[in-house]
């Protein structure tokens, strides 16, 4: 090989492990599954002899998993949007506080990320409980008659999915602010605008990258949660991840389990995009 065929060839070289890594531990587990919605369900066995249809039909066929699904999607989208409205101002006071202040803050911000998802969780079932910590609070103190309905339903999940990834929301968020010129704000003020136009016409386009990236990441984390929903929801309410585990592991049904996995991650998927192509057309009209 000539020496100027192997200069040619450096970049595609200094990329090879990469894609190696890349290939084996994601493009073909993926591959697998693809293949492994498509095997015949087993007979005390994962899996049969042959292929069919048969697993995504039953998907598409029986509304009790489309139902999961819409359920899923709907306590994302709620999860995505409390983060949303809670952790912007937060990204705003950490982008903008006073140096000798910022890491204690970041601590706080991240400290949550310090304790297994599994601790979190359990940590929330004792809070929300029939005779959890604000229950018995709330009736020692006489505002309400009988314990709340706050766990194994829909707002318990998302209230500790809220607590689990907030940060994840607020670091990208911090980080596109920090990225805006603060004289931007203030020549928009010192020009006649009130707060919140210049807040609404210079602060929110330019910030909308980052709001962008931590929708998408609270998102994407909130349809795979598995842990906070199984413990939270109990068995009154089911995820899609709760089910694809129930289906792989308890009923030991790995092609159907694929089949609805791969089925969240679509749906999911073209959740995003729809998200991210209304996004990136609001910013380029701004």
């Amino acid at each position: 090989m000539t020496p100027g065929r192997t200069k040619g060839m450096g970049p595609y070289l200094l990329i090879l492990p990469a894609v190696l890594l890349l290939g084996i531990f994601l493009v073909l587990p993926y591959l697998n599954i693809v293949l492994m919605s498509f095997r015949v369900p087993g007979q005390g066995t994962p899996y049969g002899v042959g292929f069919t249809a048969g697993n995504y039909v039953k998907f598409f066929t029986d509304s009790f998993y489309i139902l999961q699904v819409v359920n899923t999607l709907w306590i994302g989208l709620l999860t995505t949007a409390i983060c949303l409205v809670v952790g912007f101002p937060v990204a705003w006071q950490l982008a903008r506080a006073d140096m000798k202040f910022r890491g204690l803050a970041y601590g706080l911000v991240l400290s949550p990320l310090l304790v297994g998802i599994v601790i979190r969780s359990y940590g929330w079932t004792i809070l929300l409980g029939n005779n959890g910590l604000i229950n018995r609070t709330l009736l020692n103190i006489g505002l309400i008659e009988r314990p709340l309905p706050l766990m194994y339903n829909a707002l318990g999940i998302v209230i500790a999915l809220v607590h689990v990834f907030l940060p994840f929301m607020i670091l990208p968020i911090m980080a596109a602010i920090q990225g805006v010129d603060p004289s931007l704000h203030a020549a928009a003020r010192s020009l006649g605008a009130s707060k919140t136009t210049a807040f609404r016409r210079i602060i929110l386009p330019l910030s909308l990258p980052g709001i962008q990236a931590g929708c998408i990441l609270v998102f994407v984390l909130s349809l795979s949660a598995y842990v906070t929903p199984s413990l939270i929801g109990g068995l009154r309410v089911k995820t899609m991840a709760v089910t694809v585990v129930d289906a792989l592991i308890d009923t030991f049904q790995w092609p159907f389990g694929s089949a609805l996995a791969l089925c969240l991650s679509v749906t999911g998927a073209i959740a995003v995009v729809i998200f991210a192509r209304l996004t990136r057309m609001k910013w380029k009209a701004s």
